[in-house]
């Protein structure tokens, strides 16, 4: 759901040294097959790594939120103008804090939620993982304490901390998402958002803890030419040296490591034969391949809507499902487990027809018994095609949904939503999506789904035409 492009960096520290002699012999079509199956591996962690370094490492990248281990809030709904994300959230406030856990564990507390409002923070980690999550739907309305802890760390619970979130790696995500119910609720979410705070767990216990510079700094820039050819080796062992490898994996590492990979080793591509190196990069190349096919076949297709499952979700329910993890970073990186968010997604008509703006109005009808079943809210969202962005309209709406104010819905309780690009009259515009003049595309968000709607997966009716 993101494309960012920035400078590109001269890698500095990604080659340490050069070893004396070559590396033990490896096959070129050997190392094809491992340079395929460790690409696909890794490919989420690199894309997941370029957004922390623009988030959190390069003030001057144009997506700098903040120093590590400090919240972020972007108390603004995204517009037209917002082009650095594709398919940006209309629907809530964001925050995040990218977490060094490397020195000691972090505390997030959260305040209680008087008004009923919708939040989370999805728990992302390296691997892009949910590990877990803090919000309405998994830790309810109440006030809480929830700390961080690294892979070494066994120490006790301290007082009043609800719940120790264990990673596997020295950093997490927390990315956080809270509800606006419209214009008018601005102040009401931002006085929510800024009871979100983040202590080290020294802070927390009244120490005097002094502030060092975070492991993570040392890691190499972020250069994109770089992660996508035979040096993706120096990234990938450059991250894994901030985890330990998981029980289950130790045989994979073990012939990762016939092409170099192994936690923080230096990667130097003159230690291999030239034969050896082409063979990485055509693997490269193949596993790339792989995940751009595998992304198409995420889920099935109802009513012409995408629905997608099992694409995102923690160590357990990811473990082994390698392509999978990559073709969802590829096609959305950090998706919602399920049970927290649903996004069915179209771009055709009930005739199969593709969606289009400048040729069609529509009609996106409900009846009573088919309405969208969330429990917090649902919206949908247009974005237009191929940027995948918000588009100008003379409303200034971006998305519709339950929390649109003035909504109507119709005597028996059904609802009709009209999406069109010229304004279909006063007697239908609170229910009017202004459409793209050309293809579009149509995002649906249920939050926090009802869990009869997940199997199977419910699908929204088909868009009609309707341009009588």
């Amino acid at each position: 759901m993101k494309k960012l492009f920035f400078a590109v960096f001269i890698i500095t520290g990604l080659s340490i040294a050069s070893c004396s002699q070559k590396q033990a012999k490896v096959s070129p079509e050997e190392a094809k097959q491992i340079a395929e199956e460790a690409y696909i591996y890794a490919y989420p962690m690199l894309d997941h790594y370029k957004m922390m370094f623009a988030m959190a490492m390069y003030p001057e990248s144009g997506a700098y939120t903040a120093p590590i281990n400090e919240m972020y809030h972007n108390p603004a709904l995204s517009g037209p103008k917002d082009t650095i994300i594709v398919r940006p959230n209309n629907d809530t406030f964001y925050s995040s804090v990218w977490f060094d856990l490397s020195g000691q564990p972090q505390i997030l507390k959260v305040p209680a939620i008087t008004d009923g409002r919708c939040y989370s923070f999805q728990i992302i980690d390296m691997y892009t993982h949910n590990v877990d999550y803090v919000g309405t739907r998994k830790t309810g309305f109440d006030s809480g304490t929830y700390m961080f802890a690294g892979p070494d760390w066994d120490g006790e619970k301290p007082e009043g901390i609800n719940k120790v979130i264990q990673s596997e790696g020295n950093y997490l995500l927390a990315l956080g998402r809270t509800q606006v119910f419209g214009p008018d609720d601005i102040e009401s979410v931002q006085a929510v958002m800024n009871n979100f705070e983040v202590l080290t767990l020294g802070e927390y216990l009244g120490k005097d803890v002094q502030h060092v510079a975070s492991l993570l700094l040392d890691l190499p820039p972020y250069n994109p030419a770089k992660v996508s050819d035979e040096n993706f080796i120096g990234y990938f062992n450059a991250l894994m040296a901030h985890a330990k490898i998981h029980p289950t994996e130790k045989e994979l590492f073990a012939q990762f490591a016939k092409i170099g990979i192994e936690p923080g080793k230096p990667f130097n591509p003159e230690d291999y034969d030239p034969e050896v190196i082409s063979a990485i990069n055509k693997g490269i190349q193949a596993g790339m391949e792989k995940i751009k096919e595998a992304s198409m076949k995420l889920g099935v297709r109802k009513n012409g809507w995408q629905l997608i499952a099992n694409a995102f979700g923690t160590r357990d329910a990811m473990q082994g499902k390698y392509l999978t993890r990559a073709a969802a970073a590829y096609f959305g990186l950090w998706g919602n487990d399920l049970e927290e968010a649903f996004y069915p997604e179209t771009t055709f008509d009930a005739d199969g027809e593709e969606l289009d703006g400048s040729k069609h109005n529509y009609l996106l009808h409900f009846e009573a018994d088919q309405l969208p079943p969330a429990k917090a809210f649902w919206s949908m969202t247009m974005y237009k095609l191929p940027a995948q962005l918000l588009i100008e309209n003379e409303i200034n709406r971006y998305v519709i949904g339950s929390a649109t104010e003035g909504l109507k819905y119709n005597d028996d309780g059904s609802l009709d939503i009209y999406i069109l690009k010229g304004n279909p009259g006063t007697d239908k515009v609170s229910n009017w999506l202004p459409a793209y003049d050309g293809p579009f595309s149509l995002q649906a968000r249920f939050y926090w789904p009802d869990l009869q709607a997940l199997d199977p997966l419910y699908a929204p009716p088909a868009v009609q035409k309707n341009d009588k």
